[in-house]
This record gives structure tokens, sequence and C-alpha cells, in this order.
């Protein structure tokens, strides 16, 4: 695991960066840390999928050498856009594009905040060209943990987590000269707030709406992130994401649930100690942690007043009501994959709810199902996990549309 974290004095000069998924939270968090250190980071590259006007002000100030947008009319509006504001930054389109973008020689650090499995080929391709990656798109690992991990090692990228969990227990493990190990960890705690719903009964789940799942208590998180946390699936993707990122055993992850949301994660050791990683609720703190790793930068955040915390709060999470966190459990026991075929279950359920095709209780139903049909493979390579991927997302389309119509409520 050492190797995955293996520092070096890149920080020491102004960094190149490309932010995969510029105008959602996270890209925008990240540029808020960038806009603060001008001697250490230049944006070289961003993209988004098509939020075209945020794209505009995002490139007018920071000036990026080359955008990737998904969309191709949102592409030809931007390049319109940018031209008539005098901005001389290359807009492309597509998947190839993106790659070319993380791969270009001016790009020393990746954030790779694309939701979904849309973000996996440019984050491979970024590790294979052994770029230091800032990970917040966890599905990367989750559909091809395996082969992440080796691109890794084999063309001595960096990887650091940016999810505020993952990113606690790497600042939590046992420090050495090259990284850090499980030396004397005994298991890791990772952290749930439990989403809006973790107070409603079985009866009041079934009616709960988009609106309901996507105002988060406490985080401000894309939609389907939103509903990921309300099912608790983002924290079953999340116990697969640590497995591969700290070399450790399935078993040896507990989830506890912590509605403040200010303890982070924590390390069990054998001796008794348990070391927890503490903050505001404020992405800024992981995204400033890995950019300046192993140097600590100003983040912008609130600092933590513990005189202001009235109490902090931990319990076991209900799987009855929330199953998604045993299947995700299950996925990860199954292995080759078994993950990917989740995931894709999962982003087909989650659009299929916020659509309102689909009651929130039937998120899990069509996830379980999709993964009992679909044949899980051991050997993976990627266009195995790729050829999952698309067999599980058409057969939850199927599920869905064969179902009898849900009526799910507005309001």
């Amino acid at each position: 695991m050492s190797a995955l974290f293996d520092s070096d004095d890149s920080n020491a000069d102004s960094q190149g960066i490309a932010i995969l998924g510029s105008t959602g939270s996270v890209g925008q968090s990240t540029l808020d840390v960038v806009r603060r250190h001008p001697d250490k980071f230049h944006v070289k590259g961003l993209s988004a999928n098509s939020r075209v006007d945020t794209l505009f002000e995002q490139c007018k100030e920071f000036l990026p050498s080359r955008v990737v947008l998904n969309n191709p009319d949102s592409a030809q509006i931007l390049h319109e856009k940018l031209r008539l504001d005098g901005v001389a930054t290359e807009v492309l389109c597509g998947e190839s594009a993106l790659c070319a973008m993380v791969e270009a020689q001016d790009t020393q650090t990746v954030m790779a905040a694309i939701v979904g499995a849309a973000g996996l080929l440019p984050t491979l391709a970024a590790a294979k060209k052994g770029k230091k990656v800032l990970l917040a798109n966890k599905e990367s690992l989750v559909m091809s943990g395996a082969l992440l991990m080796d691109a890794v090692r084999a063309n001595s990228a960096q990887l650091l987590p940016i999810d505020s969990e993952h990113n606690a227990i790497f600042q939590c493990l046992p420090q050495h000269e090259s990284g850090t190990s499980l030396n004397g960890v005994k298991n890791l705690l990772l952290t749930a707030s439990g989403g809006p719903f973790r107070e409603f009964t079985l009866e009041q789940l079934k009616s709960v709406t988009p609106q309901q799942a996507c105002a988060h208590p406490i985080w401000s998180m894309g939609r389907k992130i939103s509903v990921d946390s309300a099912t608790l699936m983002n924290k079953g993707l999340e116990l697969i994401e640590a497995c591969w990122l700290f070399a450790i055993d399935l078993e040896c992850i507990d989830v506890v649930l912590h509605p403040q949301s200010i303890v982070h994660s924590m390390v069990t050791y054998a001796d008794g100690s348990v070391l927890a990683q503490m903050g505001n609720p404020d992405m800024r703190t992981p995204i400033a942690h890995a950019l300046g790793w192993p140097q600590r930068i100003e983040s912008g955040a609130e600092p933590l007043d513990f005189f202001s915390l009235s109490k902090l709060t931990f319990a076991r999470p209900d799987t009855k009501k929330f199953p998604c966190l045993e299947l995700a459990r299950d996925a990860m026991r199954i292995g080759g994959t078994a993950p990917s075929a989740l995931n894709a279950a999962n982003e087909i359920a989650v659009q299929a709810f916020l659509d309102r095709k689909l009651a929130f209780t039937e998120i899990p139903n069509v996830i379980e199902t999709t993964m009992g049909k679909v044949v899980h493979y051991q050997d993976v390579t990627l266009e195995l996990i790729l050829s999952v991927d698309r067999e599980a997302r058409e057969m939850a389309d199927s599920l869905i549309n064969t179902q009898t119509p849900v009526r799910v409520p507005h309001a």
C-alpha cells in the first residue's frame, strides 16, 4: 500500500492540474482551494457534462489550456462564448478528448471528480501516465479496483483519496518515510451521516420524494450522490473503495452512523487505541490535504470549535431499512465483475427514482435482482468490466420498465 502514497518533491513547484467534473460540488471546491494558492497550482484543464455557463465563468477566471464537455451542442456553445470573449481556451468534446486532457505533459495532478462510471476511463488514463490522481470518483475503484491499483503501481502514479472518510483514514494510518502502512491496525471505521431518512420507518420510506432525498442535512452534493447517501449505497461503495485503497479485508471495515459528520472516520489499533480525524463538514479540507500532500496548505474551511459542539453520537446502521449497504458487501465478497454490476444497476435505479419512475424502497430490489441475473466473472479485464456494466444497465432498465408503474409523490 505504501507505494500508492509515495511522496516526492513535485509539491515544491507549481503543479499543472486538470479537474474532471469542475462544475460539480467537488470540482468547485477544488477551484476554491486552487484560487487561494496561485503560486502552487495552475489550471491546465477542466471538464463538465453540459453546464456551459458555469464552465464559461471558470474559463474566464482560470484560463485553462483546454476544456472538455460531454455534450457536443454544449461544447459548440461554449466555444462561441469563449471566442466572443477573447478567451483562447481550446474546447474539445468526448471521452477520448477527456483521456487526452489528463495525459497532457503540462498536467501533473488530476482531480477525478466525475460522478459514476463515466469517470473510469479518464482516471485509468491518468494513472497509466503516472500522474498524481486525487480520487473523488469512487466508482473507478468499485468497478475496476484491481486494474486501477495495478496501473498506479506499474506507472509510479500517486493515488490520494478525496472522499472525506478515506482521506480521514489515510491521515490516521501509521506513517513512515515511504507513505503509510497497516502496521498494528485492527480495523477501519467508516462514518456515515445516515442521510435525511435515518429516523424514518419502512412505511415512511415508501413515499419519500426525490426532493426529500436530495436535501442532505449536512453535505452539499449532487443529486445522484445525495440519493446514494439516503439509501446508504454511497457507504457501500465506500466500503469497496476502502478495501482497494488500503489493501484491507472487507470484514475489517465497519460502518458507524454519525449524524453530526464531525468525525470523518477512525482507525482502531491492536493496542486499543482509536485515532480519529475530525473537522467541520467541508470538502475543501480533504481536497487541500491531497493537493498539498505531504505538506499542509490552507483550505478556507472554518476550524472546528470544540466549545460549540453539543454532542457527538454514534450508532449501527439499520440494514433492514437500508439494504444497499449489505448488497455492496455481498458484491465485494463475490468479487470480480460483481461490484461493476452493482454500481451499474444502482446508477440506473437511482436515475429512475429521480425521474419518478421508481419508488425509493424499490432501488435495492432492482439492484439485488440485477445482481442475481447477471453473470459474474473473476478474471477481470477492462473490456469485460465494460461489458458487464452495459449488461447490468440493460437488465436494470428492463426490470424498471416492465414493472407496474409507480406513482412517486411530488411533495
